[in-house]
């Protein structure tokens, strides 16, 4: 595979991953095509074991999601700029301390939008937690699953 297509399906999944913080985009299925094409372009073991546990893996978020309450993020009072500094902690975390930083860099990306929108640290707490009952937690596991794919993708590349 050539690297402009690699450059290509790096786009994809960036795309994808900023999708997942944009309503009414498919942001997790556009990170899965994006390893459905790399698997079809690159005919390898690897890539087809990463197609593979990127499927098994959005299939389980899903259910995880299924399970989690419905989004109701604008009743929680999650503007586009809480999403940018939750997505923003998040990957920060992801790099930082690789893999399970993503948690808590969400919410600290959460909590920093709010103790600046509110000023205090028991209000902005408090807010962290409405905006984590009202959907939080559900862009947080589709963005955390779709950071692992995007991760196993650049270790294939990389390493594979």
């Amino acid at each position: 595979m050539g690297a402009w297509d690699l450059l290509l399906t790096g786009l994809v999944l960036l795309f994808g991953l900023c999708g997942v913080l944009v309503p009414g985009v498919p942001g997790s299925w556009l990170v899965w095509a994006a390893v459905l094409w790399w698997a079809l372009k690159d005919p390898q073991a690897v890539a087809w074991w990463v197609l593979v546990g990127a499927t098994v893996v959005l299939f389980l978020s899903q259910v995880v999601r299924w399970a989690l309450p419905p989004r109701r993020l604008r009743a929680g009072g999650v503007d586009a700029r809480l999403l940018t500094y939750a997505g923003g902690g998040s990957f920060a975390g992801f790099v930082l301390l690789p893999v399970i930083g993503a948690v808590p860099g969400f919410l600290a990306g959460v909590y920093v939008h709010e103790r600046i929108r509110l000023g205090r640290r028991g209000e902005a707490k408090a807010a962290v937690r409405t905006v984590m009952r009202s959907g939080g937690w559900s862009v947080l596991t589709e963005l955390f699953t779709c950071q692992l794919i995007a991760g196993a993708w650049l270790g294939a590349v990389f390493w594979g």
